[in-house]
């Protein structure tokens, strides 16, 4: 993993119009990254990153993506800890991410 800026800081401050300073900063950069996946878990900031043209994924799809791979063992522990924080996660997606997950 590196850290990276975006280059393009007047693209950044148009988007930061719309988004805050860390997701607006992160579809800066992944405009000037071909072939990368954003990790978005904001609705609108989502919506933005879709709307140009952006591969884009959750949290909770790189908790499932690293369960998968055998980084992990299970995201039933990692979901329990999220929950215990302000990320809003519904029942329906916990399912959703757990049957995805191969743990239901």
């Amino acid at each position: 993993m590196q850290i990276k800026s975006a280059s393009d800081k007047y693209r950044q401050q148009i988007l930061e119009l719309q988004l805050d300073k860390g997701e607006s900063s992160a579809i800066a950069l992944a405009l000037e990254t071909p072939e990368c996946v954003v990790t978005i878990d904001d609705f609108k900031a989502r919506k933005v990153a879709q709307h140009l043209g952006l591969n884009i994924t959750g949290t909770l799809g790189v908790i499932i993506k690293a369960k998968l791979q055998g980084l992990i063992p299970s995201v039933k522990p990692l979901l329990n800890k999220i929950k215990k924080t302000d990320f809003r996660v519904s029942e329906d997606l916990e399912m959703l991410v757990l049957k995805e997950a191969g743990e239901l």
